[in-house]
């Protein structure tokens, strides 16, 4: 089984993990920055600067991601880019979003549907290009 991760394109990773980087900056920092505010209840308060484990974090989680995502395409032998699509469809629909949801689900988040809500595109929506991004790169 861990020799799968042998056989991992790295390029693959490494464009999956830029992208995503980018697509999150974009999101986060300019799409819905008020209304993932809104969703912390943190509407009325300045906006926090972002640091370096902000930044780079998520950033390191996401390669974490990628390449248990890159060892589970592999193992299971997806071999379209339908296939990659589906696969990414049901991690993000089946997981990621679940998985917010659940992170949500505490006294810290005043509104966790719309906390999932906000955050449902980013997670579908890199899901569903990792998953691509790996097959075509692999």
């Amino acid at each position: 089984m861990f020799s799968v991760f042998t056989q991992i394109s790295v390029w693959g990773v490494l464009v999956a993990a830029a992208i995503g980087f980018v697509f999150g900056s974009v999101y986060y920092g300019v799409l819905v920055p008020k209304y993932y505010a809104l969703a912390l209840g943190r509407e009325t308060m300045p906006a926090n600067q972002p640091d370096l484990l902000t930044i780079f974090g998520p950033f390191v989680c996401n390669i974490v991601m990628i390449v248990t995502t890159a060892a589970i395409l592999h193992t299971i032998g997806i071999s379209s880019l339908a296939d990659a699509l589906s696969f990414g469809l049901v991690i993000g629909v089946g997981y990621l979003l679940p998985m917010c949801m659940t992170t949500a689900i505490n006294p810290n988040f005043p509104r966790p549907f719309y906390y999932t809500i906000v955050n449902a595109p980013y997670f579908l929506g890199n899901s569903l290009v990792t998953s691509s991004l790996l097959y075509l790169l692999r």
